[in-house]
């Protein structure tokens, strides 16, 4: 008698993340948590014109959001957590992703396909532009690895020690520029892929999309542009 054989199958998320569709699911939706905090942060880091006193305390704030019932900086340090998955999560489907397009196409096109947009051509240098920038960022505002004048506990004076200097004027810059191209063509794509894209609503998405790009690229920029023209000082 026959013994019967078991074949292992793979479990249906796996299944999900080994498909072409499944990825670009997991890259829209990390993307869109992303989109959220970067709103949130963007609308947090405006509070610097508010001079020192308002922007200290929104800090200290981010820091005992939901005591007594959570310990002193938990919520912050699970929103880092969320973020810190979202982000591995749109990277790597992203590579993945590049690779598989590749694989698929080894050899060039006979005919030229029509140019994509500009924010369609950089996505993957804006991609690797913001990924060593949020390296950065956290290396210099939050851990002051990189800032020379770091002052753990006032985060208003580190802030303007960074955008009082040239390079950290032009990395910053260079990043929410690539930045507002990334949420322009990201945003786009994500709706098609969650199915919210039709005839009748792309011209407002497309129309959302650039706004959010417009609005948190200028938002972000302000901060800079603050400290070099003294409004911030």
């Amino acid at each position: 008698m026959a013994l019967a054989t078991r074949t292992d199958r793979p479990s249906k998320a796996l299944t999900v993340w080994g498909s072409s569709v499944g990825k670009k699911t997991v890259m829209a939706v990390s993307g869109l948590i992303m989109l959220l905090y970067l709103v949130a942060h963007m609308i947090g880091n405006l509070k610097i014109f508010f001079g020192p006193g308002e922007f200290d305390h929104y800090a200290h704030w981010l820091r005992t959001v939901g005591e007594p019932f959570m310990h002193y900086e938990w919520t912050l340090w699970l929103i880092r957590v969320v973020l810190v998955v979202a982000v591995v999560a749109h990277a790597v489907s992203a590579y993945q992703l590049s690779r598989r397009d590749i694989r698929a196409r080894p050899s060039r096109y006979v005919h030229r396909k029509p140019r994509a947009s500009y924010a369609t051509r950089t996505m993957r240098w804006g991609g690797i532009i913001l990924g060593l920038f949020i390296v950065w960022h956290l290396l210099d505002l939050t851990t002051g690895t990189v800032h020379p004048g770091f002052r753990e506990g006032h985060p208003y004076q580190n802030v303007v020690g960074t955008f009082s200097t040239w390079y950290g004027n032009v990395i910053y810059l260079v990043a929410m520029l690539a930045l507002g191209l990334h949420i322009r063509h990201g945003f786009w794509s994500a709706a098609q892929t969650l199915g919210a894209g039709s005839r009748t609503r792309d011209r407002a998405l497309k129309t959302l999309a650039n706004v959010l790009a417009l609005l948190l690229t200028i938002g972000f920029i302000a901060v800079p542009v603050g400290v070099m023209t003294k409004v911030v000082s």
